[in-house]
């Protein structure tokens, strides 16, 4: 095995246009995209007609657009979880159809990284998109069981502004590291 001097970023047995922790990466996007998915789905199952919210007053009750509305935000979602995990096992299967050398270790194949960074790129905009719309999706359900944002239930403000804090903050962190990762 060769010696790597300092400042070098891969020994010399694994050139810069090899993948060894990109599938892993890939693998930990595509594990995230799932367990969202299965939050779409359990939002799926809230847009029941008529449900009441825990809000006293019936004013405050969501109507047929914001079961719609979930409806919809639901699907784009997981449009976007798929899309995002699709073009990551696209990005896996290339890798590991590439590494025909050496069978025994399909972490080091040779690989273009304008394509691989263009695909992960993809892969991480998609996640980051479908957690917008499932956000979106989050403020129907604590409407539909808290109460409309706009009648000002105490609750449904306090879990929307925490929802929506947590999340932006979790985004702006994932989003700052793509793009260093994506640069350098």
């Amino acid at each position: 095995m060769s010696e790597s001097r300092p400042g070098d970023y891969y020994p010399k047995e694994c050139p810069p246009n090899t993948t060894s922790v990109h599938v892993t990466a890939l693998d930990g996007l595509v594990n995230v995209n799932s367990l969202f998915t299965i939050a779409v789905f359990v939002g799926l199952s809230l847009t029941t007609k008529g449900q009441q919210s825990l809000e006293d007053r019936t004013a405050c009750d969501a109507g047929d657009g914001e079961a719609r509305r979930l409806l919809v935000y639901e699907v784009v979602s997981f449009s976007f979880f798929l899309f995002s995990s699709l073009i990551a096992q696209g990005l896996k299967l290339a890798i590991n159809l590439l590494n025909s050398k050496d069978t025994r270790d399909a972490v080091r194949a040779h690989i273009n990284l304008t394509i691989l960074r263009v695909g992960m790129l993809a892969s991480a905009a998609g996640s980051v998109m479908g957690c917008v719309f499932l956000v979106l999706s989050m403020v129907c359900v604590i409407e539909i069981r808290l109460g409309l944002l706009s009648c000002g239930s105490a609750a449904a403000v306090r879990a929307v502004a925490a929802l929506v804090t947590l999340v932006a903050t979790a985004l702006l962190a994932y989003i700052s590291t793509a793009l260093y990762a994506f640069t350098h």
